[in-house]
């Protein structure tokens, strides 16, 4: 718990977390306004006749309560999870940047702990993001839902669980922050590399199973986008309320392979690797 004190100690007496706070908060704010939006246009919604009933089925969903309710109440996460992962990477490249690598390894020689200690902190950050996050959340979906004239249901047990899978999420990727780091030493390279695989890597991964899809004709290929952390990690929260979507445990168990992977790999790396 002293090596764990410490790493937070190290974020929290420097500039980085109320930067990357106040740029998690204001791309909060941008992302729940485009869901809000995005709902009150969806309730107004009429569908069309004549459309295939696979997508009259698709937008029935979509216009269902409880579905805009979770991905409002969830709201951030998105840009949420690559602040959190960023922080992962600095709790690890930090030492390497301000050249504190050598004195941590010589007064906690065993590199274990210290690695151990490196993702609990990371997994407590994203911990705190998601708390923040959903504490506006909830408010500001209540408020929005019932100028609509809409139940926000809370309370129900899909909602709980959405919320819950995003703290996992948060956590998760807090954890793969911590792998990058320990993977790519470079501050500036391990940041660029994760920002450029999140962002542009979503996109083109999405991108690529629909056309392998349209080009094979199987609707089974766009489920496989599953194996992509930032879609498993929206999948977690969607769940399979949406017609054509895998359960909300795939995405969980893609996540946390995932973490297992770069949590293992990394601690070995660091067992390994000359530090000086």
């Amino acid at each position: 718990m002293n090596l764990v004190r410490s790493e937070l100690l190290k974020i929290r007496t420097t500039n980085t977390w109320w930067l990357f706070g106040l740029g998690a908060l204001l791309a909060w704010a941008l992302t729940f306004a485009l869901n809000a939006f995005s709902a009150h246009v969806t309730f107004d919604l009429d569908i069309p006749e004549g459309l295939p009933p696979e997508q009259v089925e698709q937008l029935q969903a979509q216009k269902d309560v409880v579905v805009q309710a979770t991905n409002l109440f969830t709201s951030g996460q998105f840009f949420g999870l690559l602040f959190v992962t960023l922080l992962g990477i600095l709790v690890v490249t930090n030492e390497f940047y301000h050249q504190t690598a050598t004195t941590t390894f010589l007064s906690t020689p065993r590199r274990t702990a210290v690695v151990l200690a490196k993702l609990v902190a990371a997994t407590l950050l994203g911990a705190v993001f998601w708390l923040v996050t959903t504490a506006i959340n909830i408010p500001a979906t209540m408020i929005f839902l019932s100028a609509e004239g809409v139940d926000h249901h809370l309370g129900d047990s899909v909602i709980i669980e959405a919320l819950l899978l995003n703290l996992l999420a948060y956590v998760l990727w807090g954890i793969f922050g911590v792998g990058f780091g320990v993977l790519i030493r470079s501050q500036i390279g391990a940041t660029i590399t994760v920002v450029v695989l999140y962002l542009l890597g979503t996109v083109a991964a999405s991108v690529l199973f629909v056309v392998l899809q349209q080009i094979f004709e199987a609707d089974w290929i766009l489920e496989l986008q599953v194996i992509v952390p930032s879609i498993a990690s929206q999948l977690m929260i969607t769940g399979d309320e949406l017609p054509g979507s895998p359960p909300q445990w795939v995405g969980a168990a893609v996540l946390i392979g995932y973490a297992v992977v770069t949590g293992v790999a990394g601690t070995l790396l660091v067992r390994k690797r000359d530090i000086s």
